[in-house]
């Protein structure tokens, strides 16, 4: 028993830290517990270390690594709920400046814990809570050198065996028609953020993921209800979808139509309760305003905020060399024409931000087969309205609305079957 805990004492020299209930029958548990619940979290500093603690139901493996730009550490779990405080994560402590989590993919929790600089795995590992069957999961991280961190030990990893890093998420629902002709037009409904990815916070600690979910889902069935359209999601439950496959799921299923759902959150406080309304967004290399180009960096930053190191190519050159391909095939002024109902349809039903049509270089706005918007649904940072965003009665009038300007946008042109 002292040799295996040693050899399981020592894995913390590897890249990638690799976390194991050991046993009374001396045994490491090589597969999770089923039904593993998180019920407690908390962050403990001592001035010196700062340690990251997750009250657990049962043992399980888990893999804990670092990564840089920005800085964080990567928890990677199995199937796990999280029945935590909805406002956990918001306020760090110590070396952590805040931590979220949710499902990264089928079967895969994650905890992304940002830190402040770079931080080296100082220990890690699970005891057993006295006079309890739950275990405490405790992750010790403290400061170091830059030049030491380096790309973080998850990036070696990653080099050596990038299988252990899943740099994609499991993919959207099944892509079952590839370029193929298509009796109805093919709408492509992209409730973003999820699992992992909250998104926006309110101002009542909801969360962004959830509310655009729900519009979905109504958007789903009104479309589908008018027997007119083949209709698809990029995800249909609470788990993150990268920023690369929802393109490629878009573009696989050959997408008449694009919408990507969202909603707006500001940090000011005091102008919080002023601001609010929705806004349609179109591709553009040039955001037509300072606020649409922080808005379209924030969005862009998705996948970082899930744990992923994703390349984003979206430099302003590669942009507009897809507008140039949009403006070829009239996809751009389609999706501007589309964004024209929606704004006058949804401005019939809720209330749209002071300039509701804007531009910027989204990267899920990157399809150069199918017009698309991105809607930013109302401010979740205003309380007023983040109450009528989590109401069935509003969501269901914008998906109707929604839907509306759909029919409207393809009763004026005909789609050609290939």
């Amino acid at each position: 028993m002292a040799r295996l805990a040693e050899r399981f004492l020592n894995l913390w020299h590897l890249p990638a830290v690799f976390l194991g209930l050991i046993l009374l029958t001396g045994t490491v548990a090589a597969f999770p517990a089923q039904g593993v619940e998180a019920t407690a979290v908390r962050l403990v500093d001592n001035g010196k270390t700062t340690t990251f603690e997750l009250t657990i139901s049962k043992g399980l493996t888990a893999q804990v690594y670092t990564l840089a730009n920005p800085y964080r550490v990567i928890l990677d779990l199995p199937n796990l709920a999280f029945h935590l405080d909805p406002a956990a994560g918001q306020k760090g402590r110590g070396v952590v400046s805040a931590f979220r989590y949710g499902l990264f993919a089928a079967h895969k929790a994650r905890v992304v814990i940002d830190t402040t600089g770079p931080v080296r795995i100082a220990s890690a590992g699970m005891t057993r809570i006295p006079g309890s069957r739950a275990l405490k999961l405790a992750i010790v991280l403290a400061p170091m050198d830059v030049a030491a961190f380096g790309a973080g030990t998850g990036a070696a990893l990653a080099a050596a065996s990038p299988a252990d890093i899943p740099r994609n998420s499991a993919p959207p629902e099944k892509a079952d028609r590839k370029h193929k002709g298509h009796a109805k037009p093919v709408i492509v409904i992209d409730p973003g953020h999820g699992g992992i990815d909250p998104g926006a916070i309110g101002a009542n600690n909801v969360p962004e993921k959830s509310i655009v979910l729900a519009v979905a889902l109504q958007l789903r069935e009104a479309l589908q209800n008018t027997h007119r359209y083949e209709v698809k999601m990029t995800r249909k439950d609470d788990v993150f979808v990268s920023l690369d496959d929802r393109l490629k799921y878009s573009a696989d299923n050959d997408a008449d139509l694009f919408i990507s759902l969202h909603a707006d959150s500001i940090e000011q406080k005091k102008l919080s309760d002023s601001v609010r309304g929705a806004t349609i967004y179109t591709l553009s290399s040039r955001a037509s305003d300072e606020q649409a180009r922080v808005m379209a960096e924030k969005e862009n930053a998705s996948d970082l905020i899930a744990g992923v190191n994703s390349v984003d190519e979206g430099s302003g050159e590669e942009v507009k060399n897809i507008l140039i391909d949009l403006l070829k095939r009239e996809t751009s002024n389609f999706s501007a024409d589309f964004s024209h109902v929606l704004t006058k349809k949804l401005g019939q039903s809720i209330t749209l931000a002071r300039i509701p049509q804007k531009s910027a270089a989204f990267k899920v706005l990157k399809q150069t087969h199918a017009p698309s918007v991105l809607i930013e649904l109302g401010y979740m940072s205003n309380a007023s309205e983040e109450h009528e965003m989590m109401t069935v009665a509003w969501q269901s009038k914008v998906a109707q609305a929604i839907a509306s300007a759909v029919n409207v946008y393809f009763k004026k042109r005909t789609v050609a079957n290939p």
